[in-house]
């Protein structure tokens, strides 16, 4: 009998243990990846991203992780490049989790996007580049679908950023611009989620 609840007790204990460190130690993989053509009134304008995010859960509800990639951009007019943008981004962030119910979450994210790059206007012995730093700081809820043990789908937008974008032409003299932007819809007319990012990320 003693032995029977020696062992319901080491049970308990186990169960216990494993419930409270939840995903601590536990990597995940993610990231963005994109391209996408459209037209606008200055002509054809094409978008490209490479982003992929490595990070790890430092408590059983706390995660923090990194982003290294690539950020480019081209616009052209009858098939003539009129500018063009290179951007190596570093993304830190770091995301609160809470459990709704079973295998969903809810989280909370703040990271801080930094953009490194050059944006050419013109094309050939005309052109004129202007190289450029961003930094912002992000705030973006999501929610979190744990599928299996090595899967989960996401959804996420953001709700505020705050930053800058310093450009210097060269030759030229620096310039700063700050933004802050708390609106997480496209306008006041037609309120429909902007910058809804949907997303699979694996787990080990």
């Amino acid at each position: 009998m003693k032995k029977m609840i020696l062992v319901v007790v080491l049970a308990t204990v186990c169960l216990f243990a494993n419930a409270q460190d939840g995903l601590k130690g536990t990597w995940f993989a993610g990231g963005e990846l994109s391209y996408g053509s459209s037209h606008i009134e200055e002509g054809k304008q094409t978008t490209t991203t490479v982003l992929p995010i490595v990070g790890t859960f430092i408590s059983p509800d706390v995660a923090i992780g990194v982003g290294v990639g690539y950020m480019g951009s081209k616009l052209k007019d009858d098939g003539v490049q009129i500018e063009k943008t290179n951007g190596f981004v570093i993304k830190p962030l770091v995301r609160k989790y809470w459990n709704i119910s079973g295998g969903l979450f809810f989280f909370g994210q703040a990271a801080l996007p930094v953009i490194i790059g050059n944006t050419t206007f013109g094309d050939g012995d005309a052109s004129v580049k202007v190289n450029s730093t961003q930094m912002a700081i992000q705030l973006a809820p999501g929610f979190d679908y744990v599928v299996n043990s090595w899967l989960t789908i996401e959804a996420s937008f953001p709700i505020f950023s705050a930053g800058f974008n310093t450009a210097k032409p060269k030759g030229g003299d620096s310039t700063t611009d700050f933004h802050v932007n708390a609106n997480p819809f496209n306008s006041v007319d037609d309120r429909t989620l902007g910058s809804l990012q949907l997303g699979v990320k694996f787990l080990f």
